[in-house]
């Protein structure tokens, strides 16, 4: 599983110079996400075929899966990879197989269930993830060999979206929706308690904190979801869809990128989609990688 980056206050005074790693389930106040069927459990292999790490994905087309750059790290030796889309794709996970027989996560789709509700690839991309802040690149795209037919996509929130939240008076009230399959408890390592993942896709309410602080600086959206009725993002989480507004939102404003606590319980940041260098980015790779599905989604907020 990826981690979640760990800063303190006083890091955050030098975070343009800091190297970030690699962010992340839902935490908190959280339901069962049987809302956004195109939101995808993703399993990265190397060249060997073995299990690299787990994240979260969001189909925008049949085909054209949305995820983090540091998920699709080619440098870090993804060659390939396998997309769950069922809401419980990993819930019967068998620690001693390490499989879950009903679903195949991680090794393989299980029978009936390729094209279908699991897929393939060996088409990954990444807008040349850096890791560095505020700018890490965190965009990745998974090209699926197989098409999944659904009623609906995520849809990408137009260029420069956000910005207009920046200037807002009371944004501190606006709402997102984290949506993913990592960790939903993560408990401290000298405490005995085990971490809990139910490999399942789930989501919560989160508020808006910043956009253009020195860790956000218009490329990363910073949110909170400390209270009641609200929820975080953990490990397995990245590459997530971030919505804008409530449970149904379909408009996908960013994706999980990293967070603060190693435990999960703090501030979150996921890096922005709405700018015009990521969609470029992402109409271009699209428009290359030979699906035929490129019909992508855009909508103001």
């Amino acid at each position: 599983m990826l981690k979640k980056l760990l800063l303190t206050p006083l890091l955050a005074a030098i975070v343009s110079l800091a190297a970030v790693a690699p962010a992340g389930a839902i935490t908190g106040d959280f339901v069962e996400d049987n809302t956004h069927p195109y939101v995808g459990l993703v399993v990265f292999y190397d060249a060997d075929g073995e299990f690299l790490w787990r994240c979260t994905g969001s189909l925008l087309t049949p085909t054209v899966l949305l995820t983090a750059g540091h998920c699709a790290d080619l440098a870090g030796g993804a060659v390939t990879a396998r997309v769950y889309f069922q809401q419980d794709a990993g819930v019967h996970y068998d620690p001693v197989t390490e499989i879950d027989p009903v679903s195949g996560y991680p090794e393989y789709c299980a029978a009936g269930t390729l094209g279908v509700t699991c897929a393939t690839s060996d088409q990954l991309y990444n807008f040349d993830y850096t890791g560095t802040l505020p700018d890490t690149h965190d965009v990745g795209l998974v090209i699926l060999d197989q098409p999944i037919f659904l009623s609906e996509y995520g849809v990408l929130a137009e260029a420069g979206s956000l910005d207009q939240l920046a200037t807002q008076r009371g944004i501190q009230d606006l709402t997102f929706t984290v949506s993913g399959y990592g960790l939903t408890y993560k408990n401290q390592l000298q405490n005995g308690k085990p971490n809990v993942s139910f490999r399942e896709r789930l989501m919560a309410l989160a508020h808006l904190v910043n956009l253009n602080s020195a860790i956000n600086a218009g490329f990363n959206l910073q949110t909170a979801g400390n209270g009641t009725g609200q929820g975080g993002t953990c490990n397995g989480d990245s590459g997530g869809p971030v919505f804008y507004g409530g449970y149904d939102s379909n408009t996908i404003v960013a994706v999980t990128s990293f967070g603060l606590n190693v435990l999960c319980r703090g501030t979150d940041f996921a890096y922005r989609t709405d700018t015009e260098d990521v969609i470029a980015w992402i109409l271009e790779t699209v428009a290359a990688s030979g699906t035929e599905y490129t019909d992508i989604q855009f909508t103001a907020i």
